[in-house]
């Protein structure tokens, strides 16, 4: 099964007193002694759902610049790359390998405080270099050490900048043998934490703190930081819980085919970290048994020889597109219950569908509880295809609105 899930079983971050961000992030500004007015930056995507599993940009880091591509996240707030310093299990020819020149952070360095370990002191010799060891839910872990290096950007407003931002140098890398490793260099950390690539532009004055993205069902798509793309009408909007790390909403309830299913008070984390969407064991049990009954009768066969994933059906021929078996499905809603009106995320049958290698038509909704998720519900790049999601973190919510993510939006 050819799947992640980025959401972070051990998530070493905590909240920075807001006394203390500025001096954490003046190393990130120092170079920046005359700053243009917050922009935004553009970024194509590549990559899939099926069959690769992830989608993925490429950012060029250092002087002189070389290019490195990341896998994007926003289910988890630190950035960090394969690094040759040297490396243990890393999945990259040498020569793809980012490599340290003199540029780790020490524990003194206030960015540090950004980074902590459960169950040991925190940095106890300020001199030390200041580490970090990240474990994902269902895709192995990744450790090394917090360095600094510059980023070359150029914002849509003409500004070349190079911002020099933290990130993790990753130097032994643990990936379980029941998933291929990743064939990109690392993770962009999307999040909402402090040590997050969004908010260390942000604190550099350089976007607003908004994030958001357009992921095609055809591959591909495209990232963008700050506010100026967002439309001006038809977004679609539900506010953050505040004092949750991830970009989690809720209470919500979920519909199948416009019809309540009972299920309220639904907790719904937005992770494009996760390939596919996963509802803890009730939620996704409902599920299961509304498209089953759904099915009777239908020209469609469980295919319980494909194990692409967990739930397969097969045709009377093999299948090359959704399409071809879409009006057999019925769309998913999910009604947030705690906006000031009605928001709802519909979620048509090519948003949690996917066909296998052998033509199967599968389910790409997955059964949390299988991988730790009791209470959390996450939406995953699968049913976030072809909508641009906006995540706003000064006002504090999150939004989404039909796009064409086949193409970049003019700036």
């Amino acid at each position: 099964m050819n799947s992640r899930l980025s959401l972070l079983l051990i998530l070493f971050l905590i909240i920075v007193p807001e006394s203390i961000q500025g001096s954490i992030f003046k190393t990130f500004s120092s170079t920046l002694s005359s700053k243009p007015p917050p922009s935004s930056l553009v970024f194509p995507l590549s990559g899939n759902v099926f069959p690769l599993g992830y989608y993925s940009v490429s950012l060029q880091i250092g002087s002189p610049p070389k290019k490195f591509t990341f896998d994007i996240d926003t289910g988890s707030d630190l950035t960090w790359i394969q690094c040759d310093a040297p490396c243990t299990g890393c999945t990259l020819h040498p020569s793809l390998l980012y490599k340290p020149k003199a540029n780790t952070v020490p524990c003194s360095d206030p960015i540090c405080s950004a980074l902590h370990w459960p169950n040991k002191p925190h940095c106890p010799n300020p001199k030390e270099q200041c580490d970090y060891d990240v474990e994902y839910a269902d895709q192995g872990s990744s450790m090394g050490a917090l360095v600094t290096d510059q980023f070359p950007l150029k914002l849509i407003n003409g500004s070349a900048l190079q911002p020099r931002l933290a990130f993790g140098c990753g130097y032994d890398q643990n990936f379980p043998s029941a998933h291929p490793p990743p064939a990109t260099a690392g993770v962009l950390g999307l999040g909402r934490g402090k040590i997050s690539v969004l908010t260390q532009l942000f604190s550099a004055g350089l976007t607003k703190n908004v994030i958001g993205h357009c992921l095609s069902s055809n591959g591909g798509g495209f990232l963008f930081f700050g506010d100026n793309l967002i439309p001006s009408g038809g977004v679609s909007w539900t506010p953050l819980m505040s004092h949750e790390n991830h970009y989690t909403t809720g209470p919500a309830e979920l519909l199948f085919n416009g019809k309540p299913t009972g299920l309220k008070g639904l907790k719904i984390i937005f992770d494009t970290g996760s390939s596919y969407t996963y509802f803890n064991s009730k939620t996704y049990q409902t599920i299961v048994n509304l498209i089953g009954n759904e099915l009777k009768g239908k020209p469609l066969k469980d295919a319980k020889e494909d194990k692409t994933l967990p739930i397969c059906w097969k045709g009377a021929k093999p299948l090359k597109s959704v399409l071809e078996v879409k009006n057999l499905f019925k769309t998913l809603t999910i009604n947030f219950m705690n906006s000031r009106r009605n928001t709802q995320l519909q979620i048509p049958p090519e948003s949690y569908l996917i066909i296998s290698k052998t033509g199967n038509v599968c389910l790409g909704i997955l059964n949390g509880s299988e991988i730790g998720l009791q209470d959390s519900n996450v939406i995953g790049d699968i049913s976030m295809q072809g909508i641009m999601v906006i995540y706003d973190n000064e006002k504090q919510q999150i939004g989404w609105v039909s796009a064409d993510c086949d193409k970049l939006p003019k700036k």
